[in-house]
């Protein structure tokens, strides 16, 4: 439905989008994820049409946004981050304002105003000024701005972003109920809430798209690596650093002090090279004493830092 075609976005000499390319399928949930600076609102806001890319394109339906940007638009809604709302008007009245703007007829605009009201769980509110409601009040009245036309794609620009865990609970249940009928794309730097929502991912680091698919996918996958976590007892730090890294299939080593004349190690080595026996061989040949030793399962979070990291 929607093909992102080598995509590239320059400000001057800075790139924030470095060639990406992306298939979304219709009725897909898909989530942007990556720290802060990655290039999620940049390419969030070329998928919308407001910002044209410096190379590349942009299809909807094998239709470029470059040729029919009008056309585009309307089949899409977008929240972006701050979500633009007039603080003095009530909450009935912006969204009517809207859905003029919007372009919805007089005779189904009143429906359509309580069908959002319903969705987003604003029909207590609709007479409040919008200046007066909490944070995540003000997300749901932005997620009713963004369906009023009822919008066959929805584009989220960190739909949860300082929200209290139950107005973030709140919130991922209306998009998953909206993505039950239409194509979602939202960016995120929060891992639960992409683990949790989206249908698929994408995680993104210096513009670039670093990993592509399920949750599930991803950890499976695990950067081709798998970590080995151990408590060493009289070990100092630097010893067991140096010992095992000289372990043929271990990849890296980190280690962290702890009380008692104890470090904590984690052991990093290639996915279908299990170093354990070899490490653990080691570590009997000295008069160490070993407090703990496991297998760490590839978990999001550990992925996400290792595709992430600053080299």
């Amino acid at each position: 439905m929607i093909r992102v075609d080598d995509v590239t976005k320059d400000y001057g000499a800075f790139r924030a989008v470095d060639g990406i390319s992306l298939e979304i399928r219709q009725g897909e949930i898909l989530g942007l994820l990556g720290p802060n600076g990655a290039g999620k609102t940049t390419t969030l806001k070329m998928l919308t049409g407001y910002f044209p890319p410096t190379s590349g394109e942009i299809y909807y339906d094998d239709v470029p946004v470059s040729t029919q940007p009008l056309e585009i638009k309307k089949r899409i809604g977008y929240l972006p981050e701050s979500a633009p709302l007039y603080p003095n008007m009530l909450v009935y009245d912006f969204l009517c304002y809207t859905a003029d703007v919007r372009g919805i007829p007089k005779a189904s605009r009143l429906g359509r105003i309580k069908e959002m009201a319903s969705l987003c769980s604003l029909t207590d509110i609709m007479d409040k000024p919008i200046g007066e409601l909490s944070k995540g009040l003000k997300q749901r009245v932005g997620l009713a701005y963004a369906m009023i036309s009822d919008p066959e794609i929805l584009v989220l620009d960190e739909p949860t972003s300082g929200l209290d865990p139950n107005q973030i609970v709140e919130i991922r249940k209306i998009i998953r109920d909206i993505g039950e009928t239409r194509t979602i794309i939202f960016s995120t730097h929060i891992l639960s809430e992409a683990e949790a929502t989206c249908d698929r991912i994408a995680i993104v680091h210096k513009g670039k798209i670093v990993a592509d698919g399920t949750t599930d996918a991803i950890r499976s996958n695990g950067n081709g690596r798998s970590t080995l976590r151990m408590d060493l007892k009289g070990a100092t730090p630097q010893e067991a650093k140096q010992l095992l890294s000289g372990v043929n299939g271990v990849t890296d080593v980190a280690v962290s002090e702890k009380k008692e004349n104890r470090c904590e190690v984690s052991v990093g080595f290639t996915k279908g090279q299990d170093a354990r026996e070899a490490v653990y061989g080691a570590v009997k040949a000295t008069d160490w004493v070993l407090m703990n030793f496991a297998m760490e399962a590839n978990s999001l979070e550990t992925i996400f830092r290792n595709l992430t990291k600053e080299t």
